[in-house]
């Protein structure tokens, strides 16, 4: 066990030495105010606080552990051997930068409850974050910083026994649309018909009419393939599905189509289910309770997992309607424009709301990557895709942490931008398998 002084415990405080300690080196905490305490105490100690007490391990402490609510603030990054880190420390301190204030920062996601510029979904930005304008968004700094905080502690006290982490890996697949021409009703398959025609795409009017008259499988069907390569790989998959009406942003079929239906029992049997709120559920409480109710009697289970549409999320009001609906793990943490890890780790933390300073049962997933970004917004090759998701990889093995990917069923489809895809999927999940028989 470590024994943390500090002058107050904070929820703010609690938040971050349980993340870093407990849940990413797998150290059991304790704190304290008292100063007899503390110097009675036989075991590894530090102190965290503003002066150090005489010759302990001292982190000199950041205000922002200590303080209530969120301001503007200057923010000088700079480097912790070859790590970008912020918060300076002074010599007096153990460690050059606060580690814990820097991780509060970045995983309360501080900067985004102040003034920023929003994408055209009102979405904030990836541009807009510190990693982005430090180069730093793709390293899960948190973690790199917590584990040479590990080696660091490994050296003052030998008798630190530090508990066993393990890599894990999560495939999630976001099902926009389950279909691409099959099961719709009358009026769109004509509509899709009539549109091929007049924008003359003959290959996609050819395969159009192959899939509506049965001769062919439909493209987007990819759910048996997805699941088989679950079994093979042992990859835990997660599909998000989207259940809402139909509008210019949400075109899936309708939720009570019977083979649509049918589709999400058939996958619950295999695989955990969650929710893919619709586009405008980010602002209508009434809609998100709407849609998981939906897909609750669908499956006649407790819905508990989500995943935001366009990974439309406003903080912290879209994660306080999923705790009110009882929604209790986020996969929406992440940006679609670029790769990389927007609350800095790699590592599921629970959500602290900055508006009521606790934190909340809402457990936050980060995924590393989603396919249209790599795809659509960076214009990468296919081979520099499997590059971009290998070092991904290699950067969440290398801090033992859980490794997140965000694909679409239908970018398994093998069809138009989609060419090579397969591949792609298939050799990540080879790469992040800790099944034995493909080791050999």
């Amino acid at each position: 066990m470590l024994l943390i002084f500090t002058h107050k415990i904070t929820p703010r405080l609690t938040f971050t030495f349980n993340q870093i300690f407990k849940r990413i080196l797998k150290i059991p905490v304790t704190y304290t105010t008292k100063l007899d305490e503390y110097v009675a105490f036989n075991g590894a100690k530090i102190s965290y606080t503003k002066a150090p007490l005489g010759n302990e391990f001292f982190i000199r402490s950041h205000d922002l552990l200590f303080e209530q609510g969120f301001s503007d603030m200057d923010i000088n990054v700079d480097l912790w051997d070859d790590v970008p880190c912020f918060f300076k420390s002074g010599n007096k301190s153990a460690l050059p930068f606060d580690i814990f204030a820097a991780s509060f920062y970045l995983m309360s996601r501080y900067e985004e409850y102040l003034p920023h510029v929003k994408d055209s979904f009102e979405r904030f930005p990836a541009t807009e974050s510190l990693g982005f304008k430090h180069h730093f968004l793709e390293d899960p700094v948190v973690d790199i910083w917590a584990y040479k905080l590990k080696d660091i502690l490994k050296e003052k006290f030998e008798n630190l026994e530090f508990g066993g982490r393990k890599f894990e890996a999560i495939s999630t697949i976001d099902v926009d649309s389950a279909y691409s021409f099959n099961h719709k009703n009358i009026i769109r398959t004509i509509g899709g018909f009539i549109t091929d025609m007049f924008l003359f795409r003959f290959k996609n009017l050819w395969l159009r009419s192959l899939v509506v008259f049965n001769f062919r499988k439909d493209p987007f069907d990819q759910f048996n393939k997805i699941l088989n390569l679950q079994k093979t790989f042992d990859v835990s998959t997660i599909f998000f599905f989207l259940v809402g009406d139909y509008t210019t942003y949400d075109k899936n079929i309708s939720h009570n189509n019977i083979k649509f239906r049918s589709l999400m029992k058939s996958v619950a049997d295999y695989a955990q289910i969650g929710l893919h709120p619709s586009f405008f559920t980010m602002k209508n409480e009434d809609t998100l309770k709407k849609e998981k109710k939906r897909l609750e009697e669908i499956l006649n289970t407790p819905i508990q997992k989500s995943r935001h549409h366009y990974l439309r999320i406003d903080l912290p009001e879209t994660y306080q309607k999923l705790i009110d609906l009882e929604i209790f793990e986020d996969y929406t943490m992440g940006y679609a424009q670029h790769s990389g890890f927007r609350a800095g780790t790699c590592t599921p933390f629970y959500f602290y709301d900055l508006d009521f300073e606790i934190q909340t049962p809402l457990k936050v997933f980060p995924f590393a990557f989603m396919d249209g970004t790599l795809k659509d917004y960076l214009f990468l090759t296919n081979r520099k895709v499997e590059i971009k998701i290998a070092n991904l990889i290699e950067k969440v093995k290398a801090v033992d942490g859980t490794f997140i990917s965000l694909f679409h069923n239908e970018s398994l489809s093998e069809t138009g931008r989609w060419l090579g895809w397969s591949k792609i999927y298939q050799n990540m999940l080879r790469n992040v398998s800790t099944k034995e028989t493909l080791k050999s």
